[in-house]
């Protein structure tokens, strides 16, 4: 007897969900074990990486804690009880603490007036290719800055070039090593153009224009105007 249209469409929807089953129970059979072991890999994985992250909040913590001791030991003047933590944070993986450890060390020995031994650790950071480079350049500047007296005027200048330029965070600071290593040279004239510059940018510090204003106008340079942004100020 034959099949009406209605009985050949179910038997073909039977059909075809019985292949299914049968093409799922083939993967299954075949992939099944491999599958297993890769959603266990998987979830392996996921916690490691989520243990990973509460690691690394934790020890984020705690060096915290540790420069904060740092700091409170300083400004009790105990030098001694902030060695340690800082020896330790200017050995952290984590930039932020590493650099601020390290530039504390540097400035407990600038206030011992070890000014070799503060210029060598900001050197350390200057020179660190995995450092970010506004951290590497305030380092380049400190360190000139200590190291003053011992250098050679064209020295500073080559050094401080690149950063005494008009709309760089570190103009300021820059600019001034700079000008006062032409001032050594006696360039009065380069040394006015480089007040006049930090003079006429508005993202320099109230305090270091006024400076450089007063600087050039000694120098004869009248400075230009500041530019708009009157209230963004940066180092």
């Amino acid at each position: 007897m034959a099949l009406t249209p209605q009985n050949n469409e179910a038997f073909l929807r039977e059909v075809d969900d019985e292949l299914r089953r049968d093409q799922a129970l083939h993967v299954w059979r075949r992939y099944g074990k491999a599958l297993i072991a890769a959603l266990v890999v998987a979830l392996a994985a996921f916690g490691a990486y989520l243990f990973w992250q509460y690691r690394q909040e934790q020890d984020a913590g705690r060096e915290g804690e540790q420069l904060q001791s740092a700091y409170d030991a300083l400004a009790a003047n105990d030098t001694k009880a902030a060695a340690g933590p800082l020896a330790t944070l200017a050995q952290s993986h984590r930039e932020g603490y590493r650099v601020l450890a390290i530039f504390t060390q540097a400035d407990v020995l600038l206030q011992k007036n070890d000014l070799k031994g503060a210029a060598a650790k900001f050197a350390s950071v200057a020179q660190d290719a995995s450092v970010a480079q506004p951290f590497r350049d305030l380092a380049l500047i400190r360190q000139t800055s200590a190291e003053f007296d011992t250098l050679k005027p064209e020295v500073i200048v080559e050094r401080m070039r690149p950063l005494a330029v008009a709309g760089n965070p570190w103009l300021g600071s820059a600019g001034e090593l700079m000008a006062a290593a032409y001032l050594q040279q006696g360039r009065r004239d380069l040394a006015g153009q480089v007040f006049a510059r930090i003079a006429a940018d508005a993202q320099v510090p109230r305090s270091l224009r006024q400076r450089a204003v007063q600087m050039a106008g000694v120098l004869d340079i009248p400075p230009a105007a500041p530019a708009a942004n009157e209230g963004k100020t940066t180092r």
